[in-house]
């Protein structure tokens, strides 16, 4: 009887090993198709971030043109008055006609 009962036990054996390996089979197939699945999920959203992108980069440089342009005017506005306040600083400077400066005393001490 010991040997039917050892045969048995190799059969259970087999049969157990071929279910593990069709599971296994399994296994591996739904995990493809899992990846499959992710992957146009990625796509997917790699495509909308892209469109997002290109939506928001469009206002986003027409703002900083604007910023821009008024970054020059007001550049060339500083020049202007800086030149104004330069010619109007040089114009007091300059002395009156026939009035010449004079040198300060010598001092004793």
């Amino acid at each position: 009887m010991p040997r039917v009962n050892k045969d048995n036990i190799i059969h259970q054996l087999a049969e157990n090993n071929l279910e593990l390996q069709k599971k296994t089979t399994e296994l591996i197939i739904s995990i493809k198709d899992l990846t499959k699945k992710i992957d146009n999920m990625v796509e997917i959203f790699d495509e909308a971030a892209k469109h997002i992108k290109e939506g928001t980069d469009r206002p986003l440089m027409e703002k900083l043109s604007g910023l821009l342009e008024q970054n020059k005017t007001i550049a060339k506005g500083l020049i202007l008055l800086e030149k104004y306040v330069r010619e109007k600083s040089a114009m007091s400077i300059t002395p009156i006609s026939g009035f010449q400066p004079k040198p300060l005393p010598r001092s004793n001490f």
